[in-house]
């Protein structure tokens, strides 16, 4: 039986990433550069070795999956260090935006029936494509609502909104302002008006390839907000309960366990495995995003599960799910979110 990981060496604490956002930083675009076929991602986290962590901080180098080494060629093996910082490799698996649900589904019980109030972890989805999930309701920030200082808006919110992800509520950018949002979304059984429940108001573009080189891409968030009527509109997390803040990015540790509630797969958890992750995710039909300052989990999603809320176990948000694959799950970090959509996910900064 392997050894029992140490939970306290799982984690890459904040003092830590001082050291790894430096060596991050000078490191990830000639890395990425390379083009080595298997890598998609540089991220910061901590060592392993012999499948237990050491609670050494490390860049991780993201693989679609791990070759032996006398299997690759000198020039596509992982350097043992970048500048000053030791490596490690972390299979991330193939990457896919995973917002929606395809036919080729089975066997998972989902959240895709129709409910009033809608909330947090059910279906929703844009008129034109199958079906993602509700991350949960917010509203724009208030007037005092800016985080520097840390001093909170009061008032009437003047609007409320469905949060989800751009692939979701505005397909992927095909969308226009004022497009019909429908709960359940369409693979789900939802039709325009009768299931109706919001319109498109905001999302943040993605810059994808072909039309942009992906050494250009600066995506931070993959996000939309689409307005509806305040009595429709739930902003607990089905089965997981009410949001009372989020964090900060700069306090998102390695070794953190988080949970979501997703149309597809329901309630799970699992842990961060890696922060500000450079990653390479693929849109379908040739399109390959390069997305900065990422969260990657272990594997806690499914297709038809994007637009999740990722909350701490004291249901703090960190994150929006928008990717994944057989062996991880990546989400934006809820700071960038709240910032460039301009609203508010929950009143307190924990």
């Amino acid at each position: 039986m392997p050894p029992r990981p140490d939970t306290a060496k799982m984690a890459l604490t904040a003092k830590l990433r001082d050291q790894t956002k430096k060596a991050h930083t000078d490191a990830v675009d000639a890395f990425l550069e390379r083009g080595v076929a298997n890598v998609i991602g540089l991220a910061e986290g901590i060592k392993w070795r012999n499948g237990v962590p050491t609670g050494e901080p490390a860049l991780l180098v993201l693989v679609t999956n791990k070759i032996a080494k006398d299997e690759l060629r000198a020039e596509d093996l992982a350097p043992g260090k970048l500048g000053d910082m030791q490596t490690d490799v972390l299979d991330v698996g193939y990457v896919f935006a995973g917002g929606e649900a395809t036919p080729r589904e089975t066997g998972i019980q989902t959240l895709a029936k129709r409910i009033r109030p809608a909330q947090g972890g059910y279906s929703v989805g844009h008129k034109h494509i199958t079906a993602g999930t509700i991350a949960t309701c917010v509203y724009d920030i208030l007037p005092g609502g800016s985080i520097n200082p840390p001093v909170h808006g009061v008032g009437i919110p003047a609007r409320y909104y469905i949060l989800s992800n751009n692939h979701v509520l505005a397909n992927s950018n095909a969308a226009s302002l004022g497009d019909a949002v429908l709960q359940p979304g369409p693979f789900d059984g939802g039709t325009d008006p009768a299931d109706r429940i919001a319109t498109l108001s905001r999302f943040v573009p993605i810059m994808m390839t072909p039309a942009t080189p992906v050494a250009l891409h600066n995506n931070l968030v993959d996000c939309a907000i689409a307005e509806g009527p305040f009595h429709d509109l739930n902003r607990e997390l089905y089965w997981i309960g009410e949001v009372p803040g989020w964090r900060r990015k700069a306090l998102v540790t390695v070794g953190t366990v988080v949970r979501k509630t997703g149309r597809t797969t329901n309630f799970t958890t699992g842990r961060i495995t890696a922060v500000n992750a450079t990653i390479d995710v693929n849109f379908g039909g040739g399109k390959v995003a390069r997305f900065k300052e990422q969260i990657v989990t272990t594997n806690m999603s499914a297709g038809g599960d994007s637009g999740s809320l990722v909350v701490t176990l004291e249901n703090i948000a960190v994150g929006l799910l928008f990717a994944g694959s057989a062996t991880a799950m990546i989400a934006n970090q809820i700071e960038n979110v709240r910032s460039l959509l301009r609203v508010e996910v929950a009143e307190q900064i924990l």
